[in-house]
This record gives structure tokens, C-alpha cells and sequence, in this order.
């Protein structure tokens, strides 16, 4: 056998070595690669999250779930919405400097369509979830000259029906505002916001 064959045989068997090793690495490689990519659950909870708002009435509010946060749709009657505007004085960020909500959200109602407000249900604080006190006055068994908004029990947080946060208290800013949009006068995306 001269040198030569040695070489062909060292090459090929080289490169067989290498060929085997090579789809070895890239069949352990792809399931790997499977496992590091985010489950369909986990991609599903992020996803956006569709509602139909045809059957709340003013006054209402509803509650859904967006990755894994309570989200409220109150539509708000004439006469909470004429509430919003007598407040600012009492409020800690009454114009909402703070970025907590999406650009066609930064009004004093804190919403595309005034009637309609939707805000995660999270307090800003410590993450307790506020509970709706709606009724004003002593009827919300908060204060006597309560205008009506949300109350969050863990700290005392006070928030007005445009979750606008109150002067003095533990929260540190307004309700967070979800991106969202219309696709029809009652059918609303919750965590898109993109033009339709």
C-alpha cells in the first residue's frame, strides 16, 4: 500500500467521522433549540385578547384576563364621566404625565371612546387588585364626599373612575392603561393597539 491510498483512507474516514458527527450535533440540537422556544400556553398568554362589549350597560363593568392581569371594561355613564373633570385638584397626576397609558389615551378620560375605560385591575403600589366603588357619597362606605372610582383595601389607594390616583395616597401612579383598539363599535382588542 503506498502513501498515497493511506491519505484517501484517512481522508474519508475523516470526513465520515466528521459527517456522523455533525448530523449527531444537529439532532440533539433541535430539540433543544424546541425546548428554549416559549410553550403555546405560554405564547397564547401574551396573545391579544378579544371582548365584546355590546351588552355592558352604562355603569358596568367587566373583568377579563390579559397575561395573567385582571383587566376592567367599565362603560361609564353621563354622569361619571361628568364627575372626571371637577377632580383634577385632588388627583396626584390629574393629566396623566406619566407614562401608564398608550398615546391615544393621554385625555382626561383616559380613553379612546369616553364612555368606554379599560385599565388593568392592579393596584400600583404593592399589586393588590382594587375593588369598584362606583357609587358616590357615603353609599360607597369610603368617605361622605367620595365621587365614585375604585378603592384598593390592602393600603387605601384611591383611584377616580378614570383611575387617576388621589392625592396622598400609597400608589404611586395612575392605573395602568392596556394597549387596545376597536375593531367594531362593540369588539374590542385588549394588548394591541396596532391601526386597524
Amino acid at each position: 500500500m503506498n502513501a498515497c491510498s493511506h491519505d484517501d483512507q484517512r481522508r474519508k474516514l475523516v470526513f465520515a467521522v466528521s459527517a456522523i458527527g455533525g448530523l449527531g450535533a444537529a439532532v440533539t440540537a433541535i430539540p433543544l433549540v424546541g425546548s428554549l422556544m416559549p410553550s403555546q400556553r405560554a405564547h397564547s398568554a401574551g396573545a391579544p385578547v378579544e371582548v365584546d362589549i355590546d351588552k355592558l350597560q352604562p355603569g358596568q363593568m367587566m373583568t377579563l384576563e390579559w397575561r395573567g392581569k385582571p383587566v376592567w371594561v367599565v362603560h361609564r355613564s353621563p354622569e361619571m364621566l361628568a364627575g372626571l373633570t371637577r377632580l383634577n385638584g385632588v388627583l396626584a397626576d390629574p393629566e396623566s404625565r406619566r407614562p401608564m397609558q398608550p398615546d391615544d389615551c393621554r385625555n382626561a378620560h383616559r380613553s379612546i371612546k369616553p364612555e368606554i375605560f379599560v385599565a388593568v385591575g392592579i393596584c400600583t403600589h404593592l399589586g393588590c387588585s382594587p375593588s369598584e366603588k362606583f357609587n358616590p357619597g357615603p353609599e360607597s362606605a369610603i368617605d361622605a364626599d367620595w365621587p365614585g372610582g375604585f378603592f384598593c383595601p390592602c393600603h387605601g389607594s384611591t383611584f377616580d373612575l378614570a383611575g387617576r390616583v388621589f392625592l396622598n395616597k400609597p400608589a404611586p401612579d395612575n392605573l395602568e392603561i392596556p394597549p387596545h383598539r376597536y375593531l367594531t363599535a362593540t369588539r374590542l382588542v385588549i394588548g394591541d393597539d396596532t391601526p386597524a
